[in-house]
């Protein structure tokens, strides 16, 4: 019966008998599934998730930007009240200074009235009281020094300047034991001192500021102004000077960014850094430990933190070059280390560091990723698999097959690998490990998808690589698609992981060392378990495997639109089998056996070395064949039509045909509880069919044994060739899909088949543990 002639019913009744068992997926159900409100959904979640990191992200820099005027605020109330308190010895020094001029008014008019009153006194030469009182200011030890002192800032001799005032205010800057003020000559000496300190103060700032000043001569200025009272006003120019010292620093190298685009910005962070370190030290050295100067230290550093970031952005290579993602690895590696160093003397600038730096590094990644999934991409369409591409009808040479592991696409996504994981750093793994391993995973993803479009047949999904994507080479033959398969099996169970091992190694040491993943990010590498990642990537090959195995299957199957396996083959009347002398499987199966000894021929040539992966394919492959007769119901509708007369010989051949199958599996030396789970159903199926049509299968069926024995000396002839089988033709296939898992208990074949005989040839350890694609714990 033809396979279309029936479809949308057989659909329908497929999917209402037999939910559970969905091999061949009716159109019904895809159409179903791809109009379903879910994926809207699942989008709208995405967008709310995205809205909501968006609002968080929004808030952090809230709070970051309000913590630092908190602390600018802080700074300007301690200046302020320095401010009042100099401003309050000003308004002191001014009213002492007026009540000394109101006393020596009053005096002044007392000793006028007393001389007038004395008319008969006598009256002193003019000319020699005013030499006398000349000589005198002349002779006054203040009126000298002020003169000296004046001297010496107009000749800019800051250190005996500074020297001078300070002995001189040991002298008179004093006030006796009642508190009392000092008299009016005193205060205005004073005033006078304060006077020369500020300029003193004035001259020491400009001087500091000096660009060519050397940091000996910029400690003494600083020390000066120390000396004076001024150390709030000695803090602020230290970070000005070293700011400036840093802008031209920095200013000077930018030229050369374009020419070291790998290693400009551990360049840029040695500088802001160094400045950074200096800075620290010298005001530890020159004003102790003082929680004010710390936080100006702080504040200072993060805004010349902020600036490098933005030039690592601005001078930054194109995002999806090679050169940036070096650049980006250096730069977190270099600036982390340095912010390690500083976290030693109570500086943390790591996370301030990472929240400036992560947009631009998460860029250059997906940009990256994004240029290396295209290259892969390319590779696998246009791979003319030429190390796969033996002659027709001859196997490849032993020369040849050890170079079959990896075709030029799987080469080239190792090469890719290799060399983006070059550039990686040990921080960049720390902080970015897990989105590397991601990525990592969604090109394995990419890559497996593209070999699914150069396998023969539509894929499970059409959608899967877009179609503005052709795919310019078919692998037609069995050693080309068995060829693929291999490579895309050496990479995810090999080389992936053998390449990514040091990511993992570094998550167990951090964990071992620190155990906490606080301050990293989402991305960082305990995001992700290695378990997770490799169950992934073991999916991918899942996909991969079962697409090859329903293609090979269907197009066994199905010729020019008919099924080969037709049920009605149990239809015609013919002897008891159990006392057939020479009971053999039915044509279909005998060519089945066939076909599949012919691949394992290739696949022990193509996959040379990979026993594992030959009993997995073939082990699938046989369960595909007995998955595709439990859910066609076109099958079963043969048995169900009460017009056709059933016999007990065609249950007989039904259930040797099962057997058949897992003596199949059996000798094969691969998993064969799966296809043996499926034949019970199958038979117990059937026999309820012919129950149901007046066949008693108490009398019409042998012992159980009796199958088993005939199964396995019907699998001895068609090896010794004693039986002939149907030639295997190609046909279109027909997309399908199961999901399987295999058992992992295997046993040996009980005939007396040799291992160099059997269709898929492993090692008896290899039968105790075998290896699948899917984890069994999964």
């Amino acid at each position: 019966m033809g396979r279309p002639a029936m479809e949308s019913s057989s659909e329908e009744e497929l999917e209402d008998d037999f939910p559970g068992h969905e091999w061949i997926t009716p159109q019904s159900s895809i159409r179903a599934a791809y109009q379903s409100q879910t994926e809207k959904g699942i989008r709208k979640t995405c967008s709310e998730l995205l809205e909501l990191k968006d609002a968080i992200e929004n808030l952090c820099g809230n709070m970051q930007s309000k913590y630092h005027a908190f602390l600018r605020i802080s700074e300007e109330v301690v200046e302020a009240e320095q401010e009042l308190i100099e401003l309050q010895k000003h308004v002191s020094a001014q009213g002492m200074l007026v009540q000394d001029l109101m006393s020596g008014v009053c005096r002044e008019l007392e000793m006028w009235q007393k001389y007038s009153k004395e008319e008969h006194a006598v009256e002193k030469d003019f000319q020699s009281e005013l030499n006398e009182i000349l000589s005198v200011d002349t002779q006054d030890p203040k009126v000298i020094f002020l003169d000296e002192i004046d001297i010496l800032l107009a000749e800019h001799k800051l250190e005996k300047a500074l020297l001078a005032l300070e002995t001189e205010e040991k002298k008179y800057m004093v006030t006796d034991d009642s508190g009392k003020e000092l008299d009016a000559e005193i205060s205005a000496y004073k005033t006078a001192l304060l006077k020369r300190k500020s300029i003193l103060e004035d001259q020491l700032v400009r001087y500091s500021e000096q660009p060519s000043l050397s940091i000996t001569e910029l400690r003494k200025s600083l020390s000066g102004l120390l000396r004076i009272g001024k150390g709030p006003v000695a803090h602020q120019v230290l970070l000005k000077t070293y700011g400036s010292r840093l802008h031209r620093d920095v200013e000077a190298f930018l030229p050369t960014c374009s020419v070291y685009t790998e290693t400009y910005s551990a360049t840029l962070s040695q500088l802001v850094f160094s400045a950074i370190s200096k800075v620290l030290k010298e005001s530890s050295t020159l004003f102790g430990d003082n929680p004010t100067n710390m936080n100006r230290i702080i504040q200072w550093s993060e805004y010349e933190i902020e600036a490098f970031a933005h030039l690592v952005k601005e001078k930054s290579p194109l995002p999806e070059s090679v050169s940036a993602i070096r650049s980006a690895c250096i730069c977190i590696q270099t600036t982390l280390a340095h912010c390690s160093c500083l976290e030693s003397h109570g500086l943390k600038f790591s996370k301030l560091l990472m929240l400036l730096l992560r947009p631009h590094i998460e860029e250059v990644l997906e940009l990256n990723f994004r240029r290396v999934r295209r290259e892969i991409i390319d590779s696998a369409r246009t791979d003319d698999i030429l190390l796969l591409a033996p002659q027709e009808g001859s196997p490849p040479s032993d020369s040849v097959a050890p170079k079959m592991m990896l075709t030029n696409s799987g080469k080239k996504f190792m090469s890719v690998i290799n060399d983006l994981l070059d550039h990686v750093t040990p921080m960049t793994i720390v902080h970015f490990g897990g989105t590397i391993l991601s990525n990592f995973l969604q090109l394995f993803d990419r890559y497996v998808e593209t070999l699914i479009k150069v396998l023969p047949g539509p894929s499970e999904d059409d959608n899967v690589v877009e179609s503005k994507e052709p795919v310019e080479l078919k692998a037609e033959s069995d050693a080309q698609q068995l060829a693929l398969i291999g490579t895309a099996y050496t990479i995810a169970d090999e080389l992936l992981p053998a390449a990514v091992s040091k990511f993992f190694y570094m998550q167990t040491k951090k964990k071992e060392t620190s155990g906490t993943s606080e301050g990293l990010g989402p991305g960082s590498i305990y995001s992700t378990e290695y378990k997770e990642w490799k169950r992934h990537l073991q999916h991918s090959l899942d996909k991969l495997r079962d697409h090859f195995c329903r293609q090979y299957v269907l197009s066994f199957i199905y010729l020019e639109g008919k099924s080969r396996l037709d049920a009605r083959m149990y239809l015609e009347g013919g002897d008891d089998l159990f006392w057939d002398s020479d009971p053999l499987p039915s044509l279909p199966f005998q060519a089945l056996f066939g076909r599949l000894q012919q691949l394992a021929s290739v696949a022990g040539d193509v996959l040379l070395g990979k026993e594992k992966i030959q009993k997995v394919l073939l082990s699938r492959l046989t369960e595909t064949v007995v998955m595709w007769l439990s859910n066609e119901q076109e099958f079963w509708d043969v048995f169900e039509d009460e017009s056709i007369q059933l016999q007990p010989s065609g249950l007989q051949q039904l259930i040797l045909d099962m057997h058949f199958l897992v003596e199949i599996a059996v000798c094969g030396r691969y998993p064969h509880r799966p296809v043996q789970q499926l034949v019970s159903v199958i038979i117990t199926r059937a026999i309820a069919a012919f129950s149901a049509r007046e066949v008693d299968p108490q009398s019409a069926l042998p012992e159980d044994e009796w199958f088993l024995e005939t199964a396995k000396t019907a699998i001895n002839k068609l090896m010794l060739g004693t039986s002939g089988s149907e030639s295997d033709l190609e046909a279109p296939i027909a997309p399908h899909d199961d999901r399987i898992s295999e058992d992992s208990d295997s046993i040996s074949c009980l005939s007396s088949i040799g291992s160099e005989d059997s269709f898929a040839s492993a090692n008896n350890d290899d039968l105790e543990n075998p290896v699948y694609f899917t984890d069994p714990d999964s």
